[in-house]
C-alpha cells in the first residue's frame, strides 16, 4: 500500500468522525451513552463508504504445496497380449494405482498408448499399431516443464514412427521402462520386410523384395515360397547361420489380371520355432490396365516443377511428362490432363488448342505469370493486376463439395508469392482454399475449380507449391498426406464423370495393420452439401457372411466410418441415405496381417538405453517393487511449497458491503426503539 493511500485513509477516518460528532454531539448539545453509539455506529458507516471510495489495494500470499507428476503410460497395442504380458501390465497398474504412499507423494497421471497416446483408465490391448516416438513428442509437450518422471510399461517394439530414443532426449524427464516380454533367446526365422508396389499394369511384371532374417546360432535350411491361391508363382533354397543371418530376395511376378490380386510369402519354418506367425505375409497388388498421363507444361524452370511431380506420381496409376509449350500441341490426345505453369505468350497456340479440344487443365499463375496475356486467352476469369507482388497464406473452404479434402493444416504452410490483385470469376467456381494476406482472411480463392461445357479446370494463384510439400513433411515426417491432397485434385481434374449426389472415397485394399478409413460426401438437390443427412454402411464378409450395419459420423465437410475391427476378407458395402433413396455400392479387401504379432522377445537393450540416457531406471516386471521404493526415496521428486502473490482492491471485499448495511441498520433499528423516529 502506497504512503498517499494512507494518508487518504487517515484523512477519510477524521473526516468520518468529525462528521459523526457533528452530527451527534454539536447538533444535540448534550451527550449521552446512546449519542455516543450512535456517533460511533454513523462513523463506522462513513469511513466504510470513503474507504469504498478510496478503493486501497492489499497483497495476499497464499501458499500451496505442488506434488510432481508420476505419468504412467501403458502399451495398449495387441503385441502385450500375443506376448501374454496384458495380465502382467494389469496387475502393474493396479499396485501403482492402489499404492498410498505413491498417491500421497505423486500426482498420478495414467495414459495408455498404441498408435496415438490418450487419457485411458481402461486397457483392451487391441491397437494395431504402436508408436513410441509419438508418446515421448506428445509428452514433451504437456510434461517438459514440470517434474514428471514417467513409468513406460511396454515390449518396446515399435511398429511406426522414427527411433524413440531421439525423442526422448528432448522430454527432459527422468524415464522408468517396466519390460514386459521374454527376455530368452529363441531360434526364430522371419520375413522381416516384404516391399511391393500398390499398382501393376496388366501384363507387366512387377518387383518384389523379401528381406528374409535368423536370429539363432546353427547353420540352418529353408524354402522361400510366394503363393496365389493354391498355385506357387515363386521359390527359392535359402541357407544361413549366426555370420551370414539375412538374405535379400528380388524377383519379379507377372499381372495377369485385372483387379486386386493376393498372395501370401512365407519362408517354411524350423521345427524348434517359437512363433511361426512372422514366418509368412500376406501382400497385395492391384492391376489395371492403363495408366494416367499428365503433362506439365512450363517455359522456365523451377522447383515446384519437380514437387508436383512427385506428388502426382506418389501414386504410381500416374505418369507425369515435362513439355515445352510449343512441344506439346501434337501430343495433346495423349493426356489426361495439362498443368500450365507461370504461363505467358509463348503458351498463346497452347491455350487455343485446349479450348479447340476441351480439354481439362490446371493452371498454375505466379509471380513469374503474364497476367495481361492471360485476360486476353481466358474469358473464366481475369484479374486487376499490378507489376507488385503479394505472400498468401491458405486457409480451407470446409464447405468445398466436389470431392473431399482432408485439411493438412493448411493455415500454418508457408505463403505462396504471386501478382498482387484480385481476381474476378465470370462463371460459377468452388473455392479450396482462401487467401489469407498478412494475416487477414479474405473471400478471394487462392485456389478454385469449375467447369464449363464438360470441361473441368482449376487455376491456383500461387507458386512456390515446394514448400507446402516441405512443410508437410515436417509437420507428419511423411509426404503422404500433402501427396494425396494433390492426387485427388489431380484425379478430379484428369476426369469427366458425371457429378454425383453421394461420393465415397475409399482404397480397394488394405493392410491388416492400416487404419481402415470410410469417407463420403452427400450432396442435397442443388448439389450443396448436406450437413443433415443421416447415412449408414452395410458390409458383408463374402466369405463368413457376416453383415455389418454402422453410422457415418459427420467431421468436418464429409462424413466418415472407422472400420479398423473388421477381420481380414473380401467385403462388399453399400452406402445409402437414410432420407431418399440414393446408394453407392462397392467392394474392398483386408490383408490379413498382424504387424504386432511378428515380435518374439522385448526390445531390453533399446529400453535400458533409454532409461540411463534420461537418468532412470529399467526394471523387469517381475521386479517392479523396486520401482516403488527408488521413487519414494528420490529427493528429485519431493513436493515444492509455492506461493501466489496477488494485489486485491477493496472494493472485492463484499464483507465490506455487509458492515455498511449492518451498521445503517443497527443505528435505525436503535433510534426506532428509543422513539427517535
Amino acid at each position: 500500500m502506497s504512503i498517499d493511500t494512507l494518508f487518504y485513509i487517515i484523512l477519510a477516518g477524521i473526516i468520518a468522525l468529525l462528521l459523526a460528532l457533528f452530527q451527534y454531539y454539536y447538533k444535540s448539545k448534550s451527550a449521552s451513552k446512546d449519542n455516543a453509539l450512535f456517533a460511533f455506529l454513523r462513523f463506522i458507516t462513513l469511513f466504510s463508504v470513503l474507504l469504498l471510495l478510496i478503493n486501497p489495494k492489499f497483497e495476499q500470499i497464499q501458499y500451496y504445496t505442488e506434488k510432481p507428476n508420476l505419468v504412467v503410460a501403458v502399451d495398449n497395442s495387441a503385441s502385450l497380449k500375443h506376448l501374454k504380458q496384458d495380465n502382467n501390465a494389469l496387475v502393474f497398474v493396479k499396485s501403482i494405482q492402489d499404492n498410498a504412499q505413491i498417491n500421497s507423494k505423486f500426482n498420478i497421471k495414467l495414459l495408455s498408448f498404441g498408435e496415438d497416446l490418450k487419457v485411458s483408465d481402461s486397457l483392451t490391448f487391441k491397437d494395431r499399431q504402436t508408436n513410441i516416438d509419438k508418446v515421448f513428442k506428445s509428452l514433451t509437450q504437456v510434461y517438459k516443464n514440470t517434474v514428471s518422471p514417467t513409468i513406460i510399461v511396454t515390449d518396446g517394439n515399435q511398429t511406426v514412427g522414427n527411433d524413440y530414443q531421439f525423442s526422448a532426449k528432448k522430454y527432459n524427464q527422468a524415464i522408468y521402462p517396466i519390460i514386459l516380454g521374454d527376455t530368452i533367446v529363441y531360434s526364430d526365422l522371419q520375413i522381416s520386410k516384404l516391399n511391393v508396389n500398390k499398382y501393376a499394369y496388366l501384363k507387366n511384371n512387377f518387383p518384389v523384395e523379401a528381406i528374409v532374417v535368423y536370429n539363432g546360432n546353427q547353420t540352418i535350411a529353408s524354402k522361400f515360397i510366394v503363393t496365389k491361391g493354391n498355385a506357387t508363382v515363386f521359390s527359392k533354397n535359402i541357407k544361413l547361420d549366426k555370420s551370414n543371418n539375412s538374405q535379400v530376395l528380388n524377383f519379379t511376378l507377372p499381372a495377369n489380371g485385372v483387379g486386386v490380386q493376393d498372395y501370401k510369402a512365407q519362408i517354411i519354418p524350423l521345427e524348434t520355432e517359437k512363433n511361426k506367425t512372422n514366418n509368412y505375409k500376406n501382400f497385395a497388388v492391384e492391376v489395371i490396365d492403363q495408366k494416367s498421363k499428365i503433362a506439365i507444361v512450363s517455359s522456365i524452370l523451377h522447383p515446384d516443377l519437380g514437387a508436383i511431380k512427385k506428388s502426382i506420381e506418389s501414386n504410381e496409376q500416374r505418369e507425369v511428362v515435362f513439355l515445352k509449350p510449343n512441344s506439346i500441341i501434337n501430343q495433346l490426345n495423349d493426356f489426361q490432363l495439362v498443368i500450365l505453369y507461370n504461363p505467358n505468350n509463348l503458351f498463346k497456340p497452347l491455350f487455343d488448342e485446349l479450348k479447340k479440344q476441351n480439354k481439362n487443365k490446371w493452371v498454375i499463375i505466379g509471380a513469374k505469370s503474364d497476367w495481361q496475356f492471360l485476360n486476353n486467352v481466358t474469358s473464366s476469369y481475369s484479374l486487376d493486376f499490378t507489376s507488385q507482388t503479394e505472400d498468401y497464406q491458405p486457409f480451407l473452404n470446409n464447405y468445398y463439395n466436389p470431392f473431399i479434402v482432408e485439411d493438412i493444416d493448411f493455415k500454418n504452410f508457408p505463403p505462396l508469392k504471386s501478382t498482387f490483385g484480385d481476381a474476378v470469376f465470370n462463371q460459377s467456381y468452388e473455392t479450396i482454399l482462401f487467401k489469407t494476406v498478412s494475416g487477414i482472411k479474405t473471400e478471394q480463392p487462392l485456389l478454385a475449380t469449375f467447369e464449363t461445357d464438360g470441361r473441368r479446370e482449376a487455376v491456383l494463384f500461387g507458386e512456390e507449391l515446394w514448400k507446402w510439400r516441405a512443410q508437410s513433411y515436417i509437420n507428419e515426417d511423411s509426404f503422404l498426406k500433402f501427396d494425396n491432397f494433390i492426387g485427388k485434385l489431380v484425379q478430379y481434374l484428369a476426369s469427366n464423370k458425371r457429378r454425383n449426389r453421394l461420393n465415397i472415397d475409399y482404397n480397394s485394399f488394405y493392410n491388416g495393420s492400416d487404419n481402415i478409413t470410410l469417407s463420403a460426401q452427400f450432396f442435397n438437390k442443388n448439389f450443396e452439401f448436406d450437413a443433415d443427412a443421416s447415412l449408414n454402411i452395410s458390409l458383408k464378409n463374402n466369405e463368413t457372411n457376416i453383415t455389418y450395419n454402422r453410422p457415418l459420423i459427420l467431421k468436418g465437410n464429409n462424413y466418415q466410418v472407422n472400420l479398423n475391427s473388421l477381420d481380414a476378407g473380401n467385403y462388399t458395402f453399400t452406402v445409402a441415405a437414410e432420407s431418399e433413396n440414393i446408394s453407392v455400392s462397392g467392394n474392398f479387401k483386408i490383408i490379413e496381417y498382424n504387424v504386432e504379432q511378428q515380435f518374439l522377445n522385448a526390445d531390453v537393450t533399446k529400453l535400458q538405453q533409454l532409461a540411463t540416457n534420461s537418468g532412470g531406471n529399467a526394471y523387469f516386471i517381475n521386479n517392479y517393487t523396486a520401482l516403488t521404493d527408488n521413487l519414494l526415496n528420490d529427493n528429485r521428486y519431493l513436493p515444492i511449497q509455492k506461493s501466489n502473490k496477488s494485489v486485491v482492491p477493496l472494493i472485492d471485499w463484499s464483507y465490506l458491503l455487509f458492515i455498511i448495511a449492518l451498521s445503517l441498520a443497527l443505528e435505525w433499528f436503535i433510534r426506532k426503539y428509543k422513539g427517535l423516529i
